[in-house]
């Protein structure tokens, strides 16, 4: 690398290799540490789940290449070059700027979370994510290519109202993509440590408990890196009622592997079937006022951390 040539040159010359090198680093750790100390037992076939699941993987790669020219990076380096952006249009210092474009683009992706599970048709895109009947490290990448391009449109949205420096979209490029891997890993951490990571970000356990069957539980923990969102927003559940290990995951009716499991069933399952009552602005779970739900909620939230750490004891 020559001496002159800045940062951001270096980044956006070699931000591919950066993103793969992150990904597969992360990928493997976290497919070891499974295999190492699961949290749960898989209920479907390893092998099929995780061919078909990145084989949707290696689909959106493609189409996401095809249809957009320039990632995210190439257009950050855009705005900053034509003063886009409201911090390219006033003066922040550097380290501070690459701060608030971090926070700020991940605050848009919990919105954006909350957006396609309160929007119906949303909600059908969104389901090939929550349809996996298991939960790991391949769940993290899991999502229909309409939601994947319409998620590339939003941030790049984002970029061009934020303005954030070229090393903050690497910075958050990295960050969401790995801790996709590892908030959905099927892993064990101690509770003592979970609840310690969890102050500001989000874990595997804190997660799992966004993907079980219970339609209120689903509605919860949108977090994908902070979870300051979650608690501030009133949208967070500590623990699944049911326990870690006895929890559904999924959607109900939709259980068979075909349609699940396998790339064509994914591809097709928005078309499908009716929109449920999942969707947030469709909730047909709750008979009691929200207030009284959540009295009863974190009563339940109380019994069930202390029975979770029991059995986690228990077991170890």
């Amino acid at each position: 690398m020559s001496t002159d040539m800045s940062v951001s040159e270096f980044i956006l010359q070699n931000e591919p290799t950066i993103r793969i090198g992150f990904f597969i680093s992360i990928f493997a750790i976290m497919a070891i540490w499974e295999i190492i100390a699961p949290r749960r037992a898989l209920t479907i076939c390893k092998a099929v789940r995780w061919i078909n699941n990145m084989g949707i993987v290696f689909l959106n790669t493609a189409i996401i290449r095809f249809i957009f020219p320039i990632a995210a990076v190439n257009l950050a380096a855009f705005a900053v070059a034509h003063d886009w952006g409201i911090l390219n249009v006033y003066s922040v210092p550097f380290a501070l700027a690459v701060l608030i474009s971090v926070v700020a683009l991940d605050f848009i992706i919990y919105l954006q979370h909350v957006l396609v599970h309160a929007i119906p048709a949303l909600w059908r895109l969104h389901r090939v994510h929550h349809a996996d009947l298991d939960f790991d490290v391949t769940t993290g990448a899991r999502f229909h290519p309409i939601e994947i391009i319409m998620s590339m449109l939003i941030k790049f949205s984002a970029i061009v109202v934020i303005g954030p420096p070229v090393i903050a979209v690497v910075i958050f490029e990295v960050v969401l993509s790995s801790m996709a891997m590892f908030n959905h890993s099927n892993v064990r951490l101690p509770l003592g440590l979970d609840r310690v990571i969890r102050i500001l970000f989000v874990t595997p356990d804190m997660h799992r408990v966004h993907h079980s069957t219970e339609d209120n539980e689903t509605n919860s923990n949108f977090g994908f890196n902070l979870s300051i969102w979650d608690k501030l927003f009133g949208t967070y559940i500590d623990q699944p009622r049911g326990g870690h290990h006895d929890m559904h995951i999924g959607i109900h009716g939709f259980k068979d592997p075909k349609q699940v499991s396998q790339l064509p069933g994914m591809l097709m399952l928005p078309f499908v079937g009716k929109i449920t009552g999942y969707a947030i602005n469709r909730r047909e779970w709750s008979k009691e006022s929200s207030k009284e739900w959540g009295k009863e909620r974190s009563k339940e939230s109380s019994i069930e951390s202390s029975n979770v750490e029991f059995h986690d004891n228990k077991k170890e």
